[in-house]
């Protein structure tokens, strides 16, 4: 049986709050855990597979047409058995969710870095030593675009907006500012490299993975390749971290198929550090102009907020900077720009949160520039400016505790013990604090699960959906066993597998929301067949512990089902809601730094993140998420940059000893607080995104309290010491 719902019109049952099992919510460990603290969950590249060989990249060291030399001399060394230059070799990853194929080709390179060949050989080592020795020769295009400020701009029209006269409001503002700023280029940096082992069965695949999104990415495979979808199978269980980066189909991937179909052999592909920065998604850098203006009662007549991204040339993501701009702050004359150049480096693509990582940082960098130039306090600005409506389309908000969060963390904080810029000192330290809004889109995808009521009482949840660190095996646990009233350990939940019910996958913030929906509308039908089976309304039955109670009368799950199972398969889609109303995520950030005013060095000593998320699902898992989030914030604001070379694009700092993300000696006590809110328009669950929020503006908080601490204003992130001590 399968129970569809399209999500056409908001759900005010709150059914999960009404149930008996009292689970929803609660910090739950995840199922998953003890396999992978003790190495007992195998990733991607851990099978060992009967007869199984390596492949390894050969990447081009410029840009232009590419020309292989060598082959038969790498042929002949020591196990070697193929220099695979297929065509078919993808250039760059598919972006995950796009309908665009990935783009293919090795016969010019795109950028420094691209795959033009494959070494395959029998062991690791032999296949590394013949992809070094493999001569690539490039006729070096001197005429190819790196530089994104010397590029040639693309203005897409769907992508701008303008409403009222902003030239006009800035003009005749009381207060205003006109600020620029720039965030550098980021990786992903997942703990997990990116790898593939494929086997073919006739005309069968199936690989061994670690993606994010596969319903998407069995389909970029076999559009890859040339072969029917059905002809393909993606196993990924466990994913050490995407962040992004494995939201499409990648090219060892495609690579390690081409070889084991080539061999017969079973084939595996694993990316280096080094490989998996030059080879996979980055962030892309920005330009961001943004102007506000403001009235004399502290009310924003004005937004502008420009933005310039880049990406390769065919690539159809660019950096959504300005989707939370749209809607975040009140202000009637509005303009919006999104700018495209178009370059020769690693391709650009989601990043964790896009859009709102790097645009509601620099918007919130600008609105507390704002609040300083008009002596009004930050958090007082903010709250003067929340709009009743979405501000462009008048949609109101499905749900919106953006207020509250503001308030609740100025208290907590201890806000108001803030002082001027540049007063506060303890010895050699000066010390500020800062705050900044945050807020991300949500969205509902179509997803589907299958749940199994066995014999003996015990459920199973069996859908393709990801868990990349995430939570995602506690959370439709949980939601199966309070649908059903059973007890945790009575619901296994397995996941990863293109063979079960396709699901949204991981990416977006979507996951929980869409694939628990699944599970949730699965569980609904099996109520009902429980309550067909007993003979009364699916309403009056109550499960608990494994029973149900009903006409005063209990029952256990294995008597009514008396040696049968029963399966049901739910299906969620978007629809109506998406649309008739503006779904977002809110929240603030609070920080404290010290900045020495000997060297500039920054030192984060505290922070807070207030949020406004919907129903929280597991306390755990989502305070787990909104920590990693911030800590991102942490990297962004202080150490993370990916540096390309002017002179070819290649990007100089491509392994984890110089591309600097925060680690534990960089990152404080963070403190993370829910607010209770259902949003009934978002699903039936009530549950919205989290994974991406706690990134959205948090490295801003930290940014404002190094001026509040040192009256130095940083606009080029990250704001690494030298761009402190000069104005000191």
């Amino acid at each position: 049986m399968t129970a569809h719902l399209k999500m056409d019109k908001p759900d005010h049952r709150h059914r999960l709050d009404h149930m008996a099992q009292g689970v929803i919510g609660q910090p739950l460990d995840r199922p998953e855990g003890p396999l992978k603290v003790t190495g007992t969950a195998t990733y991607a590249h851990e099978w060992q597979v009967a007869g199984m060989c390596h492949g390894v990249l050969a990447r081009a060291s410029g840009i232009g047409p590419v020309i292989r030399s060598d082959a038969e001399v790498v042929l002949a060394m020591p196990g070697v058995l193929a220099v695979i230059t297929d065509e078919r070799l993808l250039r760059n990853p598919a972006q995950g969710t796009a309908d665009a194929a990935p783009v293919q080709g090795t016969d010019i390179a795109a950028y420094v870095g691209q795959p033009v060949a494959l070494v395959v050989a029998e062991t690791f080592e032999q296949a590394r030593h013949g992809a070094q020795r493999l001569g690539l020769i490039i006729d070096v295009d001197d005429m190819a675009v790196t530089d994104p400020e010397t590029a040639v701009l693309e203005t897409p029209k769907g992508k701008q907006h303008s409403q009222g006269n902003l030239a006009a409001a800035m003009a005749n503002a009381a207060h205003s500012v006109d600020v620029t700023y720039r965030t550098p280029a980021h990786s992903s940096a997942a703990m997990e490299p990116h790898a593939a082992i494929a086997m073919w069965d006739g005309d069968m695949l199936t690989l061994r993975g670690s993606y994010q999104m596969l319903k998407y990415n069995r389909n970029e495979l076999a559009d890859s390749l040339g072969v029917s979808p059905e002809n393909v199978r993606i196993l990924s269980p466990y994913v050490g971290g995407g962040f992004g980066a494995k939201l499409g189909i990648a090219p060892e991937a495609v690579a390690a198929a081409i070889a084991a179909q080539k061999l017969g052999r079973p084939v595996a592909v694993a990316l280096t550090r080094q490989q998996v920065f030059e080879t996979t998604m980055r962030r892309s850098e920005t330009r961001q102009r943004v102007r506000l203006s403001l009235d004399e009662g502290g009310q924003l007549t004005g937004i502008g907020h420009d933005a310039w991204v880049s990406n390769l040339p065919d690539e159809s993501f660019s950096e959504p900077v300005t989707q939370a701009t749209r809607f975040l702050y009140a202000g009637d004359n509005r303009e919006i720009g999104h700018h495209i150049a178009r370059v020769h480096r690693t391709c650009a693509g989601s990043v964790r949160a896009p859009g709102e990582a790097v645009g509601v940082t620099v918007l919130e960098n600008a609105m507390d520039e704002l609040a300083h130039v008009a002596g009004i306090d930050p958090v007082e600005l903010r709250k003067r400016n929340i709009p009743d409506r979405d501000p462009e389309t008048g949609k109101p908000f499905s749900s919106r505790r953006f207020a509250e969060a503001l308030d609740r963390g100025a208290e907590r904080f201890g806000w108001s013990e803030r002082r001027a810029p540049g007063t506060r000192r303890e010895g050699e330290w000066l010390i500020g604090i800062g705050m900044a809004s945050a807020a991300r889109v949500n969205a509902l995808m179509e997803s589907k699960a299958r749940v199994t009521l066995n014999p003996d009482g015990r459920a199973v949840v069996e859908t393709d959906m990801t868990d990349i660190g995430t939570g995602t095996y506690a959370i439709l646990t949980q939601i199966a066993a309070e649908m059903l009233g059973l007890p945790v350990n009575q619901v296994s939940t397995s996941l990863g597998d293109t063979d079960f019910p396709s699901a949204a996958g991981s990416g977006g913030s979507w996951g929980a929301a869409s694939s628990g929906t699944s599970v949730f509308l699965a569980c609904e039908n099996l109520r009902s067949q429980l309550a067909q089976r007993l003979d009364c309304a699916e309403a009056d039955m109550t499960l608990k512990d494994g029973q149900a109670v009903f006409d005063n009368r209990v029952q256990s799950l294995s008597d009514i089902l008396d040696g049968d199972s029963l399966t049901a398969e739910g299906h969620i889609e978007p629809g109506a809601t998406s649309e008739a109303v503006r779904q977002a995520t809110f929240g603030a950030y609070f920080a404290e730094v010290a900045v020495s005013a000997v060297t500039g060095e920054t030192r984060v000593r505290r922070m807070l993140g207030v949020f406004s998320a919907g129903r929280i699902l597991n306390a755990k898992t989502a305070r787990s998420q909104f920590l990693g989030g911030m800590t991102f914030g942490v990297g962004m604001a202080l150490t993370e940059e990916l540096v390309h070379d002017p002179r070819d694009g290649h990007i100089v700092n491509h392994d984890l000893a110089e591309y600097h993300l925060a680690v534990n000696a960089d990152v404080p006590q963070i403190e993370v607080e829910f607010l209770e809110e259902r949003d009934d328009w978002a699903s039936p669950l009530q549950a919205k995104g989290v994974g991406e929020l706690g990134i959205c503006g948090a490295a801003a908080a930290i940014t404002n309290a190094i001026f509040n601490a040192t009256n130095v204003r940083v606009r080029d992130y990250p704001a690494t010491l030298d761009k402190i001590i000069a104005h000191l």
